[in-house]
């Protein structure tokens, strides 16, 4: 019997192991953050994005997409939009040297206002010129029964 136990819980063991590969815990982020050795570059396609005109009530997708420049793996983590009419997703695994990453912001045009929109992206990153701590997007909301395109 014990040797059940034993190894029932070596097997419990071993899946929890696998689900964690390649997921960032806090104490990764922290202690990347701390090692400025891990520190790589990121280049961005686009810092800025326009999606031109919409009719309340549409859901806008934007793709920001980025490179990392560097030598070292680039992990994204604390990616979060600044309103609540936006939601992202982003690449949560390490982004190898040469290779690409993204953030992808889906914008609910029905949660903001008509007119002129100015979003935000935050991003934080294990990147050394991260002089654009946040991401752009903007476009403007027409009203759902207006005849303009």
């Amino acid at each position: 019997m014990k040797k059940y136990i034993l190894i029932l819980t070596c097997l419990i063991l071993f899946f929890a192991a696998c689900n964690q590969q390649g997921k960032n815990t806090d104490d990764d982020v922290k202690s990347i953050m701390q090692d400025s050795s891990k520190y790589t570059t990121i280049k961005w396609q686009d810092s800025a994005i326009d999606f031109g005109t919409k009719k309340m009530g549409e859901v806008v997708n934007i793709t920001f997409n980025c490179t990392n420049t560097g030598s070292k793996p680039l992990y994204l983590f604390d990616v979060r939009p600044g309103c609540g009419c936006t939601l992202v997703d982003y690449t949560k695994t390490p982004i190898e040297p040469g290779k690409q990453g993204l953030i992808e912001a889906k914008f609910d045009t029905k949660k903001s206002h008509s007119g002129n929109v100015h979003k935000t992206v935050y991003v934080n990153s294990n990147s050394l010129n991260t002089h654009i701590p946040y991401l752009r997007f903007s476009g403007t909301i027409i009203p759902a029964d207006s005849t303009l395109k």
